[in-house]
């Protein structure tokens, strides 16, 4: 138990750390150096820090603190629920800025900026999460530690199965987020948290459900068991191609592209009106007139 309250402790202190680097960069910073930089890497270090402690206590739990499904699934429900409200609209995932671009809201300078605040997130996150588990804080700890640099891979299924898997967890979060996206968060922030919590107990136990390029690369790819081309086409082809069709299903094109809807009928804003136009009754009565 003392295991479970060291990760516990661990998780408050890394949301409350990101959370005042959020605050100090939104008053230090220029508007837009701090939604295009700042809060995502903010973002992408807390996400990326979370997750890596979550999956030690997946890893180790059970033998180190007595830590079972249930209680993961329940630390991931709150996890993400945490993240959606403090974000502050960052999307930590290279795929939702990639959304964005393609649906035109966001320019190509602002997408590339977030990709590179990202990256540098999770490997700001992946330095100061393993430096925090030198400490050897507990058991947990110590057993992460020692085995850091023997993990084991994330991917325990074939490549064209993880692709697959990887793809349709990301076509439903991206779906899920197009159809909520100017809902509420009190809405949207619990929908997220519980529909990550569905994918990473179903597909949890084949690619660890990260639909996330940045944190996959963070978490998984110096893992032994599998090649660079072979994490790249599940974690990163398989996330890309899901967003990339469920903007398709959602909008029926892609707007930065083309405009032109290829799924579905637009529906003119003026009505033709229906059935045959009356004809006027002609007057047989009317006076000609005298030459």
């Amino acid at each position: 138990m003392a295991g479970l309250n060291v990760s516990l402790s661990f998780f408050f202190a890394t949301c409350a750390l990101c959370e005042t680097a959020r605050r100090a960069a939104k008053a230090l910073l220029p508007t837009g150096a701090y939604a295009s930089f700042a809060r995502e890497v903010a973002g992408a270090a807390q996400l990326a820090a979370c997750c890596l402690e979550l999956r030690a206590l997946a890893e180790f739990g059970p033998w180190a603190g007595g830590v079972g499904p249930d209680l993961l699934l329940t630390l991931l429900f709150l996890l993400f629920l945490v993240h959606e409200t403090t974000f502050d609209g960052a999307s930590a995932n290279p795929a939702v800025a990639l959304q964005e671009f393609l649906l035109a809201e966001a320019t190509l300078p602002s997408t590339l900026l977030k990709l590179v605040a990202q990256a540098l997130g999770v490997q700001v996150a992946g330095a100061l999460t393993r430096r925090c588990w030198s400490w050897e804080l507990s058991d947990l700890h110590l057993l992460q530690s020692l085995l850091a640099a023997h993990c084991s891979s994330a991917l325990r299924t074939s490549v064209a199965h993880g692709v697959l898997v990887e793809g349709a967890c990301a076509f439903f979060f991206h779906l899920t987020l197009l159809r909520l996206r100017y809902s509420p968060p009190v809405y949207r922030a619990p929908a997220v948290a519980l529909l990550v919590t569905v994918a990473a107990y179903t597909a949890g136990p084949y690619t660890s459900a990260f639909f996330n390029p940045a944190l996959a690369a963070s978490v998984t790819f110096q893992c032994l068991g599998h090649s660079f081309l072979e994490y790249a086409q599940v974690y990163w082809l398989g996330p890309l191609t899901g967003m990339v069709l469920a903007v398709l299903l959602h909008q029926g094109h892609l707007p930065r592209l083309f405009q032109r809807n290829l799924f579905y009928r637009q529906k003119s804003k003026y009505r033709s009106p229906r059935g045959k136009l009356a004809v006027a009754p002609v007057d047989t009565h009317t006076r000609i007139g005298v030459r």
